[in-house]
């Protein structure tokens, strides 16, 4: 079995609260894939509501998905931030893979992990997905029933823009095609040098005619605000034939059929911001809400407690995981 390297110190790009006990984990999902997490907990109590927080996409558990996590432990909950499979301090090879089933199925592994918690009372478990893991969460809310109630902030629909580009300007079998054979050629190249070739992270240095939404991650990713050593996004980013897998696999086709709550939150002025509003438009009943925040674009929403609606969130959790 693969024997996990957990790092000891504290190397989160968020400090530490003292108010709240941290400790690392370990657990495994159904592929085998051990995977690494932090639990933040309050200091007391039993039978508590649980979170599981991932994201963002190409992101680790040291970065947003820690502080979301030690926030909620602040507000009374146990909360799991974890890295997903081949990324990070989690297993599995090859490194920096990313699959729409085995990233949903990480979801469900950590609902596995809390479900047997001692403090953790198993019929009040939620999820939360930042980025390209609010759509993750949405699919895994979909399939696994244990889950009460999930939130999905700032967030993507990876399979969507993949297969379609930005604002589905590229949706067309022809542009399809002919990613399809890119990334294949990539494959033979891959094999044939018995490596995998990067996509590179975010872009640096950061050319003066980019968009503001790169400018917005660069901001992040790659200044002492959010730059981690783990962290795809910071460094090499993914591995370039990760994309095949999100091309053929619609993550968002049940989404109308959850039955548990769930809430969307977005910044109102984020390049992103139309995920959230077509997925609202797919899901069902009287407790699925839709919240926009003024002004915020895509990364505030990464680390900006000022903007954070965690009063909300934390009231959300309370309603539904009951």
């Amino acid at each position: 079995m693969e024997k996990l390297k957990l790092t000891k110190k504290w190397d989160k790009v968020f400090p530490q609260d003292m108010r709240v006990k941290h400790e690392k984990v370990v657990f495994q999902n159904r592929y085998g894939i051990k995977l690494a997490g932090d639990v933040y907990s309050p200091f007391e109590g039993e039978n508590l509501p649980a979170v599981a927080v991932c994201g963002p996409f190409g992101a680790v558990k040291e970065q947003s998905s820690g502080l979301y996590a030690q926030e909620l432990a602040l507000r009374g909950f146990l909360a799991l931030a974890f890295d997903p499979s081949f990324t990070g301090e989690s297993g599995g090879e090859p490194r920096y893979v990313a699959s729409p089933d085995i990233n949903t199925e990480d979801f469900c592994a950590a609902v596995d992990f809390l479900s047997v918690c001692p403090r953790v009372d198993k019929e009040k478990i939620g999820i939360l997905g930042i980025c390209g893991w609010g759509g993750m969460a949405l699919n895994a809310a979909a399939q696994d029933t244990r889950v009460k109630a999930t939130v999905a902030s700032t967030m993507y629909d990876m399979t969507r823009v993949t297969a379609k580009g930005y604002f589905d300007e590229q949706d067309s079998p022809a542009a399809r095609k002919e990613m399809r054979q890119a990334l294949n050629a990539q494959r033979t190249l891959d094999y044939r040098n018995g490596s995998y070739e990067l996509a590179g992270g975010v872009v640096d240095p950061l050319p003066a005619d980019a968009p503001f939404f790169v400018k917005d991650y660069y901001d992040y990713y790659k200044t002492k605000r959010g730059y981690h050593p783990r962290s795809l996004n910071s460094n090499g980013g993914w591995n370039k034939t990760s994309s095949l897998s999100f091309l053929n696999m619609p993550i968002l086709a049940y989404a109308g059929e959850i039955a548990s709550a769930v809430l969307l939150v977005h910044g109102e002025k984020a390049h992103s911001c139309y995920f959230s509003k077509d997925a609202f438009k797919l899901l069902k009943g009287e407790n699925k809400e839709l919240l926009l925040i003024p002004g915020a674009v895509h990364t505030d929403l990464y680390d900006r407690k000022d903007i954070i609606p965690f009063d909300k969130i934390e009231g959300f959790y309370r309603k539904y995981l009951r």
